[in-house]
């Protein structure tokens, strides 16, 4: 069965509508006039590819759905999409090594878009002791799926509810983004897996709503840790672009305590 190429206009029509843009919208973001855009749109009007390139920029397309939109207008691929072991990202790699070394002794991991565990320090060890499915932990691991099965840390977390609502917002704010099926696909599945009887949902108890901490039960008792996340700030490679460093900090002084004692056992 044949498929129909999609059209330049139609990617731009679907990135419109998922970023809740009109054609005017856009056109004074592109400091366009709505006509230009409309042309475009509608195969009337070939766009430079200099004009393409910021109306995508003014969209927020990803750098994976660029490249489609420049074949789409009859331009080259701009962006390449290397893996992690390509002798070019060596230098991003070795980056990626340095912070995850660096901030031990508290946890750190590298995940790429569907959140499937790339690289991760010494100390994230320590989370992972009580997973009882320890298949989960075979690559590759996704650190979702991992988080909220039954059999992985799921029964360890104390405050999962709290944790499970934080974890699957972030996933629809990615797939707001993105319109990645996959991350579609890994939301259902997560929200098949239920939280546990003995949930807490207290969100903003201890923080307000500033951040929402992982309250761990582990053998050297509960942790509680905060999240950040960082991204590399310029990527012109799509892998790139879609690698994230997830840092654990403590959100006690008793669990840096603890943390720091076990870096020395």
């Amino acid at each position: 069965m044949m498929t129909t190429a999609r059209s330049l206009g139609d990617h731009l029509r679907d990135w419109r509508k998922l970023r809740r843009m009109s054609q005017l919208d856009l056109a004074l973001e592109a400091e366009i006039s709505q006509r230009h855009l409309s042309f475009i749109e509608s195969g009337r009007s070939a766009p430079s590819r200099d004009m393409l390139l910021l109306l995508t920029e003014r969209l927020g397309v990803p750098l994976r759905g660029r490249n489609p939109m420049l074949l789409a207008a009859g331009y080259a691929p701009l962006f390449s999409e290397r893996s992690l072991d390509d002798p070019a990202l060596k230098s991003a790699r070795q980056a990626v090594d340095i912070v995850l070394k660096a901030h031990e002794p508290f946890p750190a991991l590298a995940i790429d878009r569907h959140w499937t565990l790339v690289a991760a320090n010494a100390a994230i060890a320590l989370l992972l002791r009580g997973v009882a499915d320890r298949s989960l932990l075979d690559g590759p691991v996704n650190v979702l799926r991992l988080s909220l099965h039954p059999q992985g840390l799921a029964p360890d977390i104390v405050n999962l509810g709290e944790w499970r609502a934080h974890l699957l917002e972030r996933v629809r704010q990615q797939i707001d983004m993105t319109a990645d099926p996959i991350l579609g696909g890994l939301l259902k599945e997560l929200q098949a897996l239920s939280p546990t009887d003995g949930d807490s949902c207290d969100i903003g108890h201890d923080y307000a709503g500033i951040a929402v901490p992982l309250k761990l039960r582990t053998s050297a008792g509960i942790l509680s840790l905060i999240s950040t996340t960082t991204v590399f700030g310029t990527p012109v490679d799509v892998t790139l672009s879609e690698l994230a460093i997830e840092s654990f900090f403590p959100a006690d002084e008793q669990t840096a305590l603890t943390l720091r004692k076990l870096e020395n056992v």
